[in-house]
């Protein structure tokens, strides 16, 4: 996920993505406790996606761009 394809949503948008964000990250994690998960490096991916919904959200609420 790119920071311009983001700049493009609304905040409710956003902060309807970054729930889902949080969700997958939680189901990341209980997978990596029971050792079922796949793909370790999702886990990273996803906290990056996190904190750059977070960015452009704080973005917005500044009116920066």
């Amino acid at each position: 996920m790119k920071a311009h394809e983001l700049r493009e949503l609304s905040i409710p948008e956003l902060k309807e993505k970054l729930a889902n964000l949080r969700e997958e990250l939680f189901n990341l994690r209980f997978q990596k406790t029971i050792h079922r998960l796949e793909n370790p490096m999702r886990i990273r991916q996803v906290k990056r996606d996190i904190a750059k919904v977070l960015t452009v959200i704080r973005e917005k609420e500044l009116n920066i761009r």
